[in-house]
Order: C-alpha cells, then structure tokens, then sequence
C-alpha cells in the first residue's frame, strides 16, 4: 500500500509524514502555494485584485495552469495595479492577446481592465476593495459541521458566493460567478477550507483569527 492510500479520504502523507490537502497532488510548486498562501488571509487591494482576476481567467482551466503563468500574468498586467490596469486601451489588448505567457483569452483580458476600471469604483465607495469583500465573509450556521473531504469537495459554490457573485455583476464586473467568486473565496482567506487533518488546517485558522478585519 503506497503512502497516499495509507492517508485518510482527502489527504496526502509526505515522505516526512505529514498529512496535507489532496488537491496539489504533491506537485512541489502546488504543494508550495498549499502550504504558504491558500486560504492565508489577504487584505491588500492589489494582491486580492489579482486574485479575483487569475480566478477569472482559471474559469475552465485547472488551478495549477494559472499559477505556473501567474508571474507571467503579473509582468503583462502591471502587477495587477488596477490604478494601472484601468488606463489599459485597445493597444494594451492586442498585446496580451499575443503574449504566449498568459492565458490569450481577449474576452477575459477585456474582463480584467474592465474589472480594474469597477475596482475603483469600489475602492472610492467603499474605502478599499478589502472593507467590501470582507464584509461579505460568511458566519459559523453557513460552514460544513465537519471540514471533511465529503463536505468540502462538494463546495463548488456557497450562499455566500452567490449573492457576493450577484452583487459584484450589479457593479458591473465580469468573470465573477458564483463558483469563481467561492473560489477566491477560498484563496484570500474568507473561509479556512483546508481538510480536517491537514497540517495547515489549524495554522490557517490561527491566522484569520489573529487577522484584524477592515
């Protein structure tokens, strides 16, 4: 029996023991952003601009993609500076619709500068794009009883992501569904959904519970 099957449902054992998430499949560099930044809580504008927009351009793609092209994707999007980005014309399209280092999808790179241009918009509403998102981060009776493989596997969308997501298209985003918006969700810190048993589980915890809310 190898050590993968000898770890509980929805865990990997590392060489050294340990126990992690499943889904990086124990790629170093997936295994990496596991360990370090998913589900870490984010609160600076720029950094969870860029994660809502790389979210965007996985739609249909594996997670793993994006993030190998990710320092691609900072280069071509001025480090996903929405100040920067919103100022993007057609000139800006074409270019990253030939740069060979992203994801050449012109309906998700009109999306981004788009985006950039209601980030804005949001920030001058609400003081940062960290006070709005935050405020939408879901209470206690709207997570799993038990963060088990069975119950969050099955989390492709939530409540909360689904009125988050209906509300960011009132503002006039794009690429912001209902499972993308969850999925962020998940990246920035809003819900803690690393499996019960994995190492990180209670440091990630830990940490949003340490974090000061905006």
């Amino acid at each position: 029996m190898s050590e993968i099957e000898e770890a509980p449902k929805g865990l990997l054992r590392g060489e050294d023991g340990v126990c992690t998430c499943w889904w990086h499949g124990g790629d170093p560099f997936y295994k990496d952003y596991h360990d370090k930044e998913w589900g870490r809580p984010v609160f600076n504008d720029q950094r969870l601009f860029e994660k809502i927009c790389l979210e965007g351009f996985q739609s249909g793609l594996s997670w793993i993609t994006i993030l190998r092209k990710r320092e691609n994707f900072r280069s071509a999007f001025a480090a996903f500076d929405f100040e920067k980005v919103a100022l993007f014309d057609e000139n800006d399209v074409e270019r990253l619709v030939h740069d060979a280092g992203i994801v050449r999808h012109r309906g998700k790179i009109n999306s981004t500068i788009n985006n950039a241009k209601r980030a804005l918009e949001l920030r001058e509403e609400f003081g940062s794009l960290a006070k709005y998102f935050w405020s939408w981060e879901p209470g206690a009776d709207e997570r799993p009883e038990k963060a088990d493989y069975e119950a969050l596997s099955a989390l492709g969308k939530t409540v909360t992501s689904t009125k988050l997501s209906k509300d960011l298209k009132k503002r006039g985003w794009s690429f912001v569904g209902p499972t993308t918006v969850y999925a962020f969700m998940q990246a920035m810190g809003m819900v803690n959904d690393h499996v019960e048993g994995c190492a990180f589980r209670e440091v990630v915890e830990a940490a949003r519970s340490a974090a000061e809310r905006p």
